[in-house]
């Protein structure tokens, strides 16, 4: 059932993870603008709950979009795509489930971080640390899948649009 999908490499299916941090950075920079002049918010401090909230709503929707379409911009640069077990386009309620379940790739040191107060410099090692961690565990998945797809019914898979036909 699996033979015939070929799962990318634990490095390209990080590069493609940086990467769409990268991108991440730029929607959350545009979204935060937007958020800052509709509130007409000019302390960073003010509503920084709600800036929170639709942070991850705008998050939330840019995911659930492109997963549902098959790959976000990141995933297209490093030929990956998301489906669900049979290979097919996962639905959005799939992709909303994703979604909600990566965020075990940062609640857990966040969590822990608020726990017992650490500083900004021990919270970025915790969270690299469990960022690897995380990662490395998928090499225990038979699929070597992360185990948010499987929890999800999801998989990342190698993907190459094929080339355009000739019209000549």
């Amino acid at each position: 059932m699996f033979d015939e999908f070929k799962t990318p490499s634990l490095r390209r299916r990080m590069a493609c993870w940086l990467y769409e941090g990268m991108l991440m950075f730029a929607v959350m920079f545009i979204a935060d603008y937007l958020f800052s002049t509709l509130t007409q918010t000019r302390n960073a401090m003010d509503n920084r709950h709600a800036q929170q909230a639709f942070l991850f709503l705008v998050f939330g929707i840019y995911f659930v979009w492109f997963w549902a379409h098959g790959q976000t911009l990141a995933m297209k640069t490093w030929n990956i795509r998301v489906t669900d077990l049979q290979g097919k386009k996962i639905s959005q309620r799939r992709a909303l489930l994703r979604y909600t379940l990566s965020w075990v790739w940062f609640l857990p040191p966040l969590a822990v971080s608020w726990l017992f107060g650490v500083n900004a410099k021990e919270a970025l090692v915790l969270a690299g640390g469990w960022i690897a961690i995380w990662a490395i565990l998928s090499r225990f998945h038979p699929q070597r899948q992360f185990w948010h797809d499987a929890m999800a019914g999801t998989r990342l898979e190698t993907f190459r649009h094929p080339p355009a036909k000739s019209t000549s």
